[in-house]
This record gives C-alpha cells, structure tokens and sequence, in this order.
C-alpha cells in the first residue's frame, strides 16, 4: 500500500461559523457541498487540507471543565507545520488578535518543535509548530 494523501474530517457543530474561523487564519475555503444548507466543505492552507462535517463523522470535543484534563474528552488532536518560527509567532499573534483560545503559549519543546496550541469552538486543538 502507497497512500498519497491525508485528510482529517473534523465534526463541527456550524459549518458556516467552522468556515469563518479558519479563513480569519488564512486559511483559504475549498469546496461546499450541499448548498443552501451545506453540510461538508473543505480548507486549504499551502498543501494541507481539512474536511468539515457538520454534526458527523467524529466526535467533537467537550466543553465541561471538568474534563479539561481529559483527552478523552477532547475532539480531533492535529499537528500543523509551518515554515520557520516568525510564521509561527505570526500565526499566534494572530489568534491572539482575533480572540481565539489558546491552550498552550509558544513553547520550545525538548523534541526541537516549537508550537502552540490552538483550540478550535467545537474541542479541536491544533498543535501549531516549526523546527527550532
């Protein structure tokens, strides 16, 4: 077996709102099927790519505190890479600005990666990093 390809389908409780929330972060929306009242679209960031389904195909996070901890609890986990580290200081100066939640600051981790974490409305928490 030889895969070419991988994209993550997340479970989003609004697609239109899933829509606006990545684009505020550049990424750039790809196709939306099932106009008036789409259910499944894509975003597209340089070569990655993320399937959205409204209230399907997975479990979305859960917002209760007292699961906080709790990676079961939790929606889709996913690293993304970006090029160097002033897009990575970029990319969190920019949830900063637009208020989105940030589970985890910058940080250098002991692996060479630094990376913030980025948690998406419905529970997803994208890692964000780049090489050291």
């Amino acid at each position: 077996m030889k895969v070419t390809g991988v994209t993550p389908i997340l479970n989003v409780s609004d697609l239109q709102a899933s829509l606006a929330w990545f684009e505020a972060l550049g990424w750039r929306r790809g196709f939306v099927w099932g106009e008036p009242d789409a259910g499944f679209a894509s975003v597209h960031s340089g070569d990655g790519e993320i399937f959205l389904c409204r209230n399907g195909q997975g479990s979305r996070g859960t917002r209760s505190p007292e699961y906080a901890f709790d990676n079961r609890a939790d929606g889709v986990w996913m690293s993304w890479f970006l090029e160097g580290p002033a897009e990575l200081e970029a990319a969190y100066a920019r949830a900063v600005e637009l208020g989105y939640e940030i589970s985890m600051p910058p940080t250098d981790e002991p692996w060479n990666i630094r990376e913030f974490h980025l948690r998406h409305p419905d529970g997803h928490t994208f890692r964000i990093g780049c090489d050291i």
